[in-house]
């Protein structure tokens, strides 16, 4: 029979880390350059500016990622419409633009220069009947009625001839520069549309912008992801940093870019940092220092940076260390 195995209990690690704690707080009495501390990292949450149901998700916790990786895609069928519909809007608007540049179709011309032969034999016609009239109302054939009648008719037709002329004229000209213009502008409002619709579908594709340890995975796939809610967290290791606190007569040892040295438990060999922030205000010793010289002092908060991005790796957030000072 295999017996169950029992768990670890939080007491126990707290215990561990006391352990801990002592023997390295033992050392810092012993060295005054030496002062604990904790790994912590300034995680990067990654998560889309859009809403929508996890479909993929191509990482998982403890995986190293690379800039440009693809890390998870939301579905985008809505927005990938709304691409659709944009790019239908700008074709149509720039339809629009180009008959107002070309003047009237072909087919419409040809109909009004049709129109404007039959117009011209009219004419022809009725000046004809003009001058014979004339002469025969001069040898008193016909009445006068007549003869305005037939006048009548004459000016007409060259009436109708004039009209076709500008119809045919007005025809071939373009549209008028403020018609044009705000074509021109609905063209460019239609294309600036298509382009905010082609970011929300790119934005439902989500890569890396950084390289580093996937530190954890927040949502599983079908579930809702609200906009701007992160799905996974990355930790590159350039945030990977050191936080140790010194009480306020060893602040004069220390300057931003000064090197220190990094020991835990599980490194056999010191990690090179450099001080990269110092805190203005005091604060008390915080509660994850075990050590009976500090408790209860006042402190001031120091933060490092490894010097390669090779040694950070070697750090784990939430790890008790030494840091001491050169």
């Amino acid at each position: 029979m295999v017996k169950p195995c029992f768990k670890i209990r939080w007491e126990i690690l707290l215990a561990v880390a006391l352990l801990f704690a002592i023997a390295i707080s033992g050392c810092s009495k012993n060295d005054p350059n030496s002062f604990q501390g904790y790994v912590e990292g300034d995680f990067i949450y990654v998560s889309s500016s859009q809403s929508g149901r996890l479909d993929r998700l191509f990482v998982q916790r403890g995986e190293q990622v690379t800039a440009n990786s693809p890390l998870f895609i939301l579905e985008s069928e809505n927005e990938q419409a709304g691409q659709r519909q944009a790019s239908e809007q700008v074709a149509s608007s720039e339809a629009t633009l180009e008959d107002m540049m070309t003047g009237k179709r072909a087919q419409e011309i040809d109909v009004i220069k049709s129109q404007l032969s039959q117009a011209l034999a009219y004419e022809k016609l009725s000046q004809i009947n003009l001058k014979r009239d004339s002469s025969l109302y001069m040898k008193g054939v016909i009445p006068k009625a007549q003869l305005d009648s037939t006048r009548a008719t004459a000016d007409s037709d060259s009436g109708k001839v004039r009209e076709l002329k500008h119809q045919l004229q007005v025809a071939e000209l373009a549209a008028r520069n403020e018609q044009i213009k705000a074509q021109s502008a609905n063209v460019g409002a239609a294309k600036a549309t298509l382009d905010q619709a082609k970011w929300k579908v790119n934005q439902k594709r989500v890569v890396s912008n950084v390289s580093g340890l996937v530190f954890d995975t927040i949502y599983r796939v079908g579930e809702w992801v609200g906009a701007g809610m992160p799905v996974v967290n990355i930790l590159p290791p350039e945030n990977i940093k050191v936080r140790f606190f010194v009480p306020e007569p060893a602040l004069s040892k220390i300057a931003i870019g000064n090197e220190v040295t990094i020991r835990s438990d599980n490194n056999r060999s010191d990690i090179p940092a450099k001080v990269t922030y110092i805190s203005t205000q005091a604060e008390y010793t915080p509660p994850v220092i075990y050590s009976n010289e500090t408790r209860s002092k006042l402190v001031y908060m120091i933060e490092a940076h490894p010097i390669t991005v090779s040694t950070a790796t070697q750090l784990h957030p939430g790890q008790p260390v030494v840091v001491r000072l050169k």
